[in-house]
């Protein structure tokens, strides 16, 4: 076994990585960007290399000095995680070229599964069932619009490089191929630099189903399935294992196929297998096809080790550390039910839309596996995917574990940035997915009601009420609230809500919000009201309160500093976000009417058009293009209005 080891990756992988191998006696490098040089990766492990700038072409990306750092701290093998370099061929050569040992499969392997179409021919020579469709290297459109003719429409054309949805177009008539071939090849060509496209038989009601593989460069064993149906856009939601309504010989039959791929390459370590499965007639053994072989661990690998009693990760360092597969088909089985959220900063009402933030609290409920890379205090930075953390639970059935996952949800605690939590925990309570009636395309029907806003009802009354407790600051003791005649009543402002209280015993005070008059009593663990009890935590100033898988902020009002923000308004336009000036558009003395353009960020990979929020005349430009800026700075500055 390894002495030491070097992980080249960060968040939570890179804590994840770390676990096992502290079980495991093996020591760990981190590598870090600048703006990690305080995560939670690189204080958990035993060593740390800088190695660039935040960006991750300066930094993640550079094999060169991933490579270096690990022979300079003298680490044996690199564990790649996901994402960044986890899949480039020539860096795993460059890695064994210096010695040192990839914890992975080979270089030749992860080519031959590269190209989605190479290895869709590659599969049907050994046996794997692929959806009809063309795969070939002629890209002229007139022949991939007689190959859609050929297939029969509704048609998918997919970017051959690549993934996440990007270079995919539906198409369901032949008037629309042309566009639609143009449009995928466009976005492909820009996202992958390659703008070669297949195109394949559209299955009408899909479902994700994969399975994942391990292998030792010989020989290989399935761990049985995931359903990764759960999708907004591409991109898995909630994933689970095992799939909900499979049948024993359609799981024989996707197991033996992930096999037989996994050993046409000879893979070593751990992959997936990922088929695209017709769910209309229910799961059939001739109703699945290959679509992709991911090389890698995959984000959602803990749903397998839940059900399977496996770390997979102590399997890729033992392959890697030269053991032949220990196990046999026979020996592996599935236990329960298992299920992940991935728990992102976004703002939903927004579209979904990347968030950043300083993470003032972050608490996960006992009993719970959360993998995650970030802390209370924590900073979520635009240079890199918003993960705040997979959740993970298990049952004994699906039921059971489903309704674990709708109370982990409902009791873990984020403030400091906006997330897709109330996202996760309405699909957790969606009754068609309760039913196991799951296609990719369920969160597109019912997305208004899934991200619809709710009325306030009498939890988020008491949410408040409690913030104004907090905010109070009411005193402890067998005399508390005592007053001679009448209870002294205490206003309190808050920004949002304005709440008058009065102590009605030590323990036991009366609350009005929104008109409403709310009991409260307090013991050990806190304000109970109206039967409810909200959790309180206070940092900078601000009162978060978390119940039922809600959270509400409430600032304390400084009456002067409220004034001064009055006067502000309009005049001052501010980073909604932490990120990088790319453009700015005015200069001082130049009059602008409301709507104007006055900036551009870049943040989280996307750019954010600042506008004026009023006619005016440009006063101050405080800031310049390729400055990175904090959330809240103040970027154009209008004359006051006279």
């Amino acid at each position: 076994m390894f002495r030491k080891i070097l992980i080249a990756n960060r968040g939570e992988i890179a804590c994840r990585v770390i676990d096992t191998c502290r079980r495991m006696g093996v020591a760990t490098v981190a590598v870090h960007s600048d703006a990690d040089a305080g995560a939670r990766h690189v204080a958990m492990a035993d060593e740390a290399v800088r190695i660039g700038g935040p960006a991750p072409a300066d930094s993640y990306l550079r094999g060169e000095a991933i490579i270096a750092a690990a022979q300079a701290t003298g680490a044996e093998a690199i564990h790649p995680g996901y994402g960044f370099l986890s899949e480039n061929p020539d860096f795993v050569e460059a890695v064994e070229a210096a010695g040192l040992v990839f914890i992975g499969p080979s270089a030749a392997a992860i080519r031959a599964m590269g190209l989605k179409d190479a290895a869709k021919r590659l599969m049907a020579e050994a046996g794997v069932p692929v959806v009809p469709g063309y795969h070939g290297d002629n890209q002229d459109p007139e022949h991939l619009a007689g190959a859609a003719d050929a297939i029969g429409y509704p048609v998918l054309i997919k970017a051959v490089a690549g993934g996440g949805g990007k270079g995919m177009r539906r198409v369901d008539r032949p008037a629309d191929f042309a566009a639609a071939l143009a449009s995928a090849q466009a976005e492909a060509r820009g996202a992958f630099g390659n703008a070669a496209v297949l195109v394949e038989k559209y299955v009408e009601k899909p479902r994700h189903i994969e399975v994942q593989v391990f292998g030792d460069g010989t020989r290989a064993v399935h761990l049985f399935e995931r359903d990764c149906s759960l999708q907004r856009r591409h991109q898995k939601v909630i994933e689970e294992a095992p799939a909900p309504g499979m049948t024993a010989e359609m799981r024989e039959a996707m197991g033996a196929a992930a096999v037989r791929a996994a050993e046409a390459i000879g893979y070593s370590g751990a992959g997936t297998v990922e088929f695209i499965v017709d769910g209309s007639r229910g799961l059939r053994p001739d109703g699945f096809w290959f679509m992709e072989m991911n090389t890698r661990l995959q984000v959602e690998h803990p749903v397998t080790e839940a059900v399977t009693g496996v770390d997979l990760v102590e399997w890729q360092l033992r392959v890697a550390a030269g053991e032949r597969l220990w196990v046999r088909q026979e020996d592996l089985a599935i236990t329960g039910h298992a299920f992940e959220a991935r728990l992102y900063a976004e703002d939903v009402a927004a579209g979904f839309l990347p968030a950043t933030g300083r993470l003032a609290h972050l608490a996960f409920p006992e009993g719970v596996r959360a993998d995650t890379g970030v802390r209370t205090g924590d900073t979520i930075s635009p240079w890199y995917d918003p993960m705040i953390a997979k959740v993970i639970v298990h049952g004994p059935t699906r039921a059971v574990a489903l309704a674990r996952l709708a109370r982990a949800l409902d009791q873990t605690q984020v403030a400091g940035t906006v997330t897709n939590l109330a996202f996760l925990a309405a699909l957790a309570r969606h009754e068609g997915f309760g039913r196991g009636e799951v296609d990719t395309g369920l969160i597109a029907r019912d997305l208004e009601a899934l991200t619809a806003e709710r009325e306030p009802d009498d939890l988020d009354r008491a949410m408040a009420a409690a913030a104004v407790l907090q905010a109070a600051g009411l005193p402890e003791g067998p005399l508390a609230g005592f007053s001679l005649w009448t209870p002294s009543r205490v206003r309190v402002e808050l920004d949002g809500v304005s709440g008058l209280l009065w102590m009605t015993g030590p323990d036991a005070a009366q609350v009005v919000v929104d008109g409403i008059e709310l009991a409260a009593c307090r013991d050990a663990q806190g304000w109970a009201i109206a039967g409810r009890r909200p959790q309180v935590v206070e940092a900078g100033g601000v009162i978060h309160v978390f119940a039922g898988g809600r959270t509400a902020s409430f600032r304390r009002v400084d009456p002067l500093a409220r004034a001064g923000a009055v006067a502000e308004a309009g005049n001052v336009t501010r980073a909604p976000m932490p990120g990088l000036v790319r453009e700015v558009t005015v200069t001082a003395g130049q009059r602008v009417a409301a709507g104007d353009r006055l900036a551009v960020m870049e943040a989280m990979k996307m750019e954010h058009v600042l506008t004026a929020a009023r006619d005016g005349v440009v006063a101050e430009v405080l800031t310049a293009p390729g400055a990175q800026v904090e959330a809240g700075a103040a970027l154009i500055r209008l004359e006051e209005e006279a």
